[in-house]
């Protein structure tokens, strides 16, 4: 049923947006389109987000019939500095989406009138300690732009059909659906116009499955944790996913996220408030995880959950300080500079609390590589940090079909051996991707919480395994692939044989009969 739900309220999102792009086909490049797109949508929710909270206090206080899109500004006004304090921001009346998309058809100024609303919506936090949560979050909604249009009329032309779009999204109550609604139109919009954009930056979204498994794993025998991290935290689907599986109440100290992409980090703070997680339990920061880490008070985290940019280029070791970096030096040597995954994998194990897990999306490659990355995996295996290797299907991401992996990290092992699962055949066929269901994900989270050989799936190899093995940590090093060819009884296929050659004499012997009475006549 739940599985149901999601599909149809994924196709109703779908739809939407594609209506809005058949709308605009022509005249808004799809790259900037995915912006307009995803900020109208924040503009909308984040008015109904205030608006929702505004009614439910004054409907509990006896005042059924209340509605805060009527009100006027100036009433509205006296309550500014308290909902700035308990939401971190503050929309007018007027303002909120509701009442600027009544009047946009007939405001000739509606690029300046969505322009103000945005600035007043960013000002209403300035001065304030929600301030950083708020600071930029419209930068790439220009609604000046010439993408939009040549002239203003042409512009707000647009931007009508956009607001209008948006709000016919029937979406109900966000923090009632079962999709991350953000991330999943971030993905759609990706997948219908990355590669005709000419512009990459590694920005694929997390599919909300592998999401969900992901966070499963670094959270089994845990109700509640200290802080969720993500070190590549793009839309922020991976650290929401935290608050959906533990609960609001789960993740006691917040969530912690940085980010390099500025509109990846803008969709992240976004998707925080959208998800009704308040400024004061999030911090998100914009800057080279790698080089210039921003949690450095926030560390030891309990669960880290991430999927990292493959195989990306960074500075290694043309930057002399890094070897001595307190999240590096232990290895005693760097990550390849034209591959930092295992970068991410020592700046997450840095940061990871003592009963902490982490869970990571790791390129297949960095499991057999020798030199440097060969080094690194000997320094994990040997000091006892990798709990388990997870061999995932194919055709999962959006971007690559690449059969990626799971490295699940802990400092507080309970042995000293390391699961290896096989769950390539854990997905069934969706077009042309593969997809986890819901008992898929189940099966690999009882397979890695029981932690025992299972023939063809599960392998838990021993230290002196591993040694033997040159720490490669490929997966089909440690679980035989199940033969499915059909196995064939030789005594059983000769006696067939002899059969078909008796019958095939009988059949000569009567042919013979034949042609013999034939010439005789």
């Amino acid at each position: 049923m739940a599985d149901i739900k999601k599909e149809q309220e994924r196709d109703e999102l779908h739809r939407a947006i594609w209506s809005i792009a058949d709308d605009l086909r022509g005249s808004v490049d799809g790259w900037d389109f995915k912006s307009y797109v995803l900020g109208t949508m924040f503009y909308r929710f984040i008015s109904e987000n205030l608006t929702s909270y505004i009614n439910k206090g004054e409907w509990e206080a006896g005042n059924p019939d209340f509605n805060y899109a009527d009100m006027s500004d100036a009433d509205a006004e006296e309550a500014r500095a308290g909902l700035v304090e308990e939401k971190g921001f503050f929309i007018l009346p007027s303002e909120l989406f509701c009442n600027v998309c009544e009047k946009a058809k007939d405001d000739e100024n509606l690029n300046e009138t969505l322009e103000k609303v945005f600035s007043h919506i960013e000002e209403s936090a300035k001065g304030t300690i929600s301030e950083n949560s708020f600071a930029g979050l419209f930068d790439d909604f220009d609604v000046n732009s010439n993408k939009l249009g040549a002239t203003v009329a042409k512009r707000n032309e647009k931007l009508v059909k956009l607001l209008d779009g948006v709000k016919d999204m029937s979406l109900g109550d966000y923090k009632d659906n079962t999709i991350d609604a953000f991330g999943d139109a971030y993905e759609y919009l990706m997948t219908m116009y990355a590669s005709n954009a000419g512009k990459s930056g590694g920005e694929f979204y997390t599919p909300q499955e592998v999401s969900e498994l992901l966070t499963r794993l670094a959270t089994v025998g845990k109700s509640e944790v200290n802080k969720v991290y993500d070190p590549a935290c793009g839309s922020g689907s991976l650290l929401l996913k935290a608050s959906k599986i533990l609960g609001k109440d789960g993740v006691r100290q917040g969530y912690f996220g940085q980010e390099i992409n500025i509109t990846t980090y803008n969709l992240c703070r976004i998707n925080m408030f959208l998800h009704d997680i308040d400024y004061d339990k999030f911090d998100i920061a914009c800057e080279d995880t790698l080089t210039a880490p921003q949690h450095w008070d926030d560390e030891p985290f309990e669960v880290i959950v991430s999927n990292p940019p493959y195989s990306i280029k960074w500075v290694g070791d043309d930057d002399a300080t890094l070897i001595n970096d307190p999240r590096f030096a232990p290895a005693g040597v760097l990550a390849p500079k034209s591959k930092a995954d295992l970068a991410f994998i020592m700046h997450s194990l840095s940061w990871l609390a003592s009963n902490g897990t982490a869970a990571i999306v790791c390129f297949p490659g960095i499991m057999y590589r020798g030199g440097a990355e060969q080094k690194i995996r000997k320094y994990l295996i040997d000091n006892n940090f990798i709990d388990c290797v997870i061999q995932l299907p194919s055709n999962l991401f959006f971007g690559t079909s690449i059969a990626t992996c799971i490295m699940v990290l802990k400092k507080g092992k309970q042995d000293s051996k390391t699961l290896f699962i096989d769950a390539t055949n854990e997905c069934i066929k969706v077009t042309n991707n593969n997809k986890l269901t819901e008992e898929n994900i189940a099966r690999i989270v009882d397979i890695f919480e029981k932690r025992e050989n299972i023939d063809h799936i599960a392998h838990l190899a021993s230290f002196e395994e591993i040694n033997e093995n040159d720490y490669n940590l490929s997966v089909s090093t440690y679980v035989e692939a199940e033969d499915t060819r059909e196995v064939i009884d030789i005594a059983e296929l000769n006696k067939q044989i002899s059969e078909i050659v008796a019958r095939e004499q009988v059949l000569r012997d009567e042919i013979d009969k034949i042609i013999k009475e034939i010439e005789g006549v």
